[in-house]
C-alpha cells in the first residue's frame, strides 16, 4: 500500500483529528509569504521593523499603510482545494476535526471552515491599539489612515499578532486541548520553526497521536512524524481526506 493510501487509512480510523497549516498552505493560493509582501516601495523595510507594537506607534500611517496592501492582495485570492478539503471534511463529521491555523488571511473561515482556531489573529479585522483597556466607550470612529476614536483618539490597529506579543490565550488553550485529545495530526504547510505554534505538534505526538507531515520541504518536525508525505497540500489533502467510499 502507497504512502498517501496508509495515511488516508489511519484518518478513516482516527476519533479525533487535529489539522495544522502553515503559511505554504495559503502560498498555494498565491497569497504572498511574509517576506515576499516587501516589494516596491515596502522592499527598503524589513517586515519586522513593521509588524511590531512599537512600529505601530512610532509611524502608525506607514504601518497601517503596508496591510492595507496585504489586505488588497488577498482581495484576489481564493481558497484552494486543500482548504476547501479541510472544511467539507469537517461538515461531514461534526466534532471530529479541529482545524488550527497560523494563517492570518482568512481563506480557512472563507473555504467554510467556521470554528478555525487563528493562533496568529486575522489580517481582514481590526481592533483598538490599547487594548484590553480599550476605547473610552464612544461610538464614534473618524475614518483615516489608521482610523482612531473621535474622542480619546485610540487608534485602530490591526487584528493580528505583532512580533514581541503573546498568542490570544484562548486561541492557544483551544489548540493545546486538541494536540492532547487527538490521535493524528496532520501538519501542513509549515516548515515547524515559529513557536509555540510548532510545539503544538510535539504535543500531540508526545500524547501518543500520529502525526503526518504534508510540505513539500523537509521541516523541522519531521523528526517525529509517523510519515511525510512530500506533497503540495491542495494536491493531498482532497485525497486524505476523501471518505472511504
Amino acid at each position: 500500500m502507497a504512502l498517501r493510501d496508509t495515511v488516508r487509512a489511519r484518518i478513516a480510523e482516527a476519533q479525533q483529528i487535529a489539522v495544522l497549516t502553515g503559511a505554504g498552505m495559503s502560498a498555494e493560493s498565491g497569497v504572498p509569504t511574509f517576506r515576499d509582501a516587501q516589494s516596491g516601495f515596502w522592499a527598503q523595510f524589513d517586515p519586522q521593523d513593521l509588524a511590531t507594537e512599537d512600529a505601530f506607534r512610532a509611524h502608525p500611517e506607514r504601518v497601517w499603510d503596508w496591510y492595507a496592501q496585504r489586505r488588497e492582495a488577498l482581495s484576489g485570492v481564493s481558497p484552494n482545494a486543500g482548504h476547501l478539503a479541510t472544511a467539507a471534511f469537517a461538515q461531514r463529521h461534526p466534532g471530529r476535526l479541529t482545524l488550527i491555523t497560523q494563517n492570518v488571511d482568512g481563506l480557512h473561515q472563507r473555504a467554510g471552515s467556521t470554528n478555525a482556531i487563528a493562533l496568529h489573529g486575522s489580517i481582514t479585522e481590526d481592533r483598538w491599539l490599547d487594548a484590553p483597556r480599550g476605547c473610552c466607550g464612544a461610538t464614534p470612529i473618524e475614518p483615516g489612515q489608521p482610523p482612531r476614536c473621535g474622542v480619546c483618539g485610540n487608534l485602530r490597529r490591526p487584528a493580528v499578532v505583532w512580533f514581541g506579543e503573546r498568542l490570544p490565550q484562548s486561541s492557544l488553550d483551544r489548540a493545546q486541548a486538541a494536540a492532547h485529545a487527538c490521535d493524528l495530526m496532520l501538519v501542513v504547510g509549515t516548515s515547524g520553526v515559529v513557536y509555540p505554534a510548532a510545539g503544538l505538534a510535539l504535543t500531540a505526538h508526545q500524547s501518543g497521536a500520529r502525526v503526518v507531515i504534508v510540505n513539500p520541504e523537509p521541516t523541522d518536525l519531521d523528526l517525529v512524524a509517523d510519515a511525510c508525505l512530500r506533497e503540495p497540500a491542495a494536491q493531498c489533502l482532497p485525497f486524505l481526506l476523501l471518505d472511504p467510499a
